[in-house]
């Protein structure tokens, strides 16, 4: 028996999510595990990050305070549709040891099979991470042969130690992050960090 957090999500305000909570409601009951929280964003596309849809971005929190031990959603899409928002919130599930049951695709993290997709999930991710840094990586060392970027200014220095690429993207990616904050935090440029910024937007 588990504690279960469901998660419910329509594009638009005229529609509505009866469905999915009656499929997961429904699986619930019928394995045993009950159901201790209900997150639902209304009018909010899949396209959204999980930061700009409240209910979800206030399940996440829960799930760093392990307030449930799974969640449930209808389909994965239902989670998100940008494979580098799923896949952070995936990590994050991971990294809470928070089990993952999706209806439709038939996916439960709480079984072996299930869990082979976390594994996979780590490996999508670390691909990601390593084809944006080389991106960015090759975009300064571009900038630095021709001494100029598009707003006219030189990044300049020594190549950029892929370390402080890393804790830029990481950084990026969190809520408030601006371009200056990251730079004050990593010691980079202010350009450096705003051409990281701009090859993370070429590639969401």
């Amino acid at each position: 028996m588990a504690r279960v957090a469901i998660y419910l999500r329509v594009s638009t305000k005229k529609q509505d999510t009866d469905t999915q909570r009656l499929a997961l409601t429904t699986w619930a009951e019928r394995a045993g595990h009950t159901v201790t929280a209900v997150y639902e964003d209304h009018g909010f596309s899949g396209a959204k990050t999980s930061q700009q849809r409240p209910e979800m971005s206030k399940m996440l929190k829960a799930a760093v305070r392990r307030e449930f031990d799974q969640v449930a959603v209808r389909s994965i899409d239902r989670l998100g549709r940008s494979l580098q928002d799923l896949l952070a919130t995936l990590a994050l599930f991971q990294g809470t040891k928070t089990e993952l049951f999706v209806h439709q695709q038939a996916i439960d993290t709480a079984t072996p099979a299930g869990k082979a997709l976390f594994g996979m999930c780590g490996v999508f991710a670390e691909f990601e991470r390593a084809i944006i840094r080389e991106r960015v990586v090759a975009g300064v060392e571009r900038c630095k042969a021709t001494k100029t970027t598009k707003t006219g200014k030189w990044f300049g220095g020594q190549p950029v130690a892929q370390s402080k690429v890393d804790d830029a993207i990481s950084a990026l990616r969190q809520p408030g992050a601006s371009v200056r904050k990251v730079a004050a935090i990593t010691g980079l440029s202010v350009g450096k960090v705003h051409g990281i910024s701009k090859t993370l937007a070429e590639t969401a």
